[in-house]
């Protein structure tokens, strides 16, 4: 699958977010092994710190379907820097993917435009139970 595509998966995902209280919609669309694609998006709360990231959404929706491993992640958002994974984002994210797993980023006005990078260049020392 083109990064492209995944890209369009989490922007159409983004469009679902429930962020009332931020107005920051994000959404997530993970890469399975299987070239299967599972989305996600942030979702808040009045209590802010329950509110759960589009990332976790996606990883917790794929491990709920029996995928465990993922090829890539895509995350779109509205305008702003780029949406990188929070540190918590990050580790979840190392628990499933390995160093190498790409990252593409883009706004919410996504157009073909993004940035990509690795999650080892995000997390360089992930703690592992091995």
């Amino acid at each position: 699958m083109k990064p492209t595509e995944l890209l369009a998966a989490a922007a159409a995902a983004r469009k679902h977010a429930h962020a009332p209280y931020s107005n920051y919609q994000v959404g997530a669309a993970l890469l399975t092994e299987d070239e299967g694609v599972i989305t996600g998006c942030n979702v808040e709360n009045a209590s802010y710190g329950l509110t759960i990231c589009a990332e976790r959404v996606a990883i917790g929706a794929a491990i709920a379907a029996g995928k465990r491993r993922f090829k890539a992640i895509a995350i779109v958002a509205d305008g702003g820097p780029p949406p990188f994974p929070c540190g918590a984002c990050r580790q979840v994210l190392a628990e499933f993917c390995r160093p190498d797993t790409p990252v593409y980023i883009a706004g919410s006005g996504y157009t073909g435009d993004y940035e990509s990078t690795t999650l080892g260049a995000l997390l360089p020392h992930a703690f592992r139970m091995d």
